[in-house]
């Protein structure tokens, strides 16, 4: 039995890891560490997950060093995934992303120097790379952050880097390009045209859709996690490995194959500004992770579409219900956001 923490793991990804862990590796002890922002939710985890013996929950920051220490000390495998992972946000209100990203990873990787874990598997992204210099873009693309989130990931990534070359902790990188499927918060593109779609509102669309990214559905992102776990560690240790499909769409593409599959009429596509700090492509190099683990993706594109369309119609509750907190008033208190 193998005990795995998961830092941010009631988010998207960590949540279909855990769900994915469990089902495959039912005598692991999963514990996850999230401080259930707006992205974390209890809710992202069934009930039988809930109430299984070997799931573990606790809500804290990643930045509290004392938590990650003791649950660092009590674990095989970390996989850190607690960030704070949105563009537009960071554009403002920055601070919390360095806060999160670079704080919270520096307070994980400082426990595993002091408790020693079997493999640290960070997740950075391939937000770091910035626009494609080189069509597919490869591990060895220079870092060319274009946005506050970015820049936080490229400062998490490489003092991750500065550690296993330091310190020599056995870490593994890995730079996923953009995931979709169940459970993404509506804030991410795919979601937000399925559920405005199913609403027959308007999908919005930054400047003419002409942006591109390499889409990976997030059961083949835990399955590729999955494999870095398990392999001999030699094979991995103080790699870095992109996660991604090899194939790019454009999000005007996209827009149009949602409506298409919802029968719904392409009219509701709305051209809206293009974002400050916008990448326009991205496209993963498959080859490394390929050759070192096997590894490839088995979903395509228009096969995870479908399945994330079809969570997203029968699980109505759990999106309307973010539609409902978005529309409560906020204030500030004491630098956190409260309903009035």
């Amino acid at each position: 039995m193998k005990r795995i923490l998961i830092t941010g793991g009631a988010g998207f990804i960590g949540s279909n890891l855990v769900r994915y862990l469990l089902r495959k590796y039912p005598d692991y002890k999963i514990v996850v560490l999230d401080a259930l922002t707006y992205a974390g939710s209890i809710s992202n985890f069934t009930e039988d997950i809930k109430n299984n013996d070997n799931f573990v929950f606790w809500q804290g920051n990643v930045t509290n060093g004392e938590i990650v220490s003791e649950l660092v000390k009590e674990s095989d495998i970390v996989v850190h995934m607690a960030a704070e992972s949105h563009v537009a946000r960071s554009i403002y209100d920055n601070r919390i992303f360095f806060e999160t990203d670079v704080i919270g990873t520096q307070v994980v990787a400082n426990a595993i120097l002091n408790h020693p874990v079997e493999r640290f598997i960070h997740l950075s992204s391939s937000e770091v790379y910035g626009t494609a210099l080189t069509d597919p873009m490869t591990e060895d693309h220079p870092l060319n952050p274009m946005s506050p989130y970015a820049s936080a990931k490229a400062g998490a990534d490489r003092l991750v880097y500065s550690y296993m070359k330091t310190y020599n902790i056995p870490a593994v990188i890995v730079r996923p390009f953009n995931n979709y499927g169940p459970l993404q918060h509506l804030e991410k593109v795919i979601p937000r045209f399925i559920t405005s779609a199913l609403q027959d509102q308007p999908l919005t669309v930054h400047a003419d859709g002409g942006s591109s990214r390499d889409w990976l559905f997030v059961e083949d992102h835990c399955s590729a996690l999955d494999s870095i776990m398990h392999c001999d560690l030699e094979k991995v240790n103080g790699e870095v490995f992109n996660i991604g499909t090899g194939r790019d769409v454009k999000v005007i593409d996209i827009a149009g194959i949602i409506l298409g599959m919802l029968g719904k009429p392409q009219s509701l596509i709305c051209h809206i500004e293009d974002r400050m700090g916008q990448v326009n492509r991205h496209i993963s190099s498959v080859d490394k992770i390929n050759n070192t683990l096997g590894f490839k993706p088995q979903t395509s594109f228009e096969a995870g579409l479908e399945k994330t369309i079809k969570w997203y119609s029968d699980n109505r509750w759990w999106w309307e219900r973010l539609l409902w907190m978005k529309s409560i008033p906020m204030r500030m208190v004491n630098g956190k956001r409260t309903v009035y």
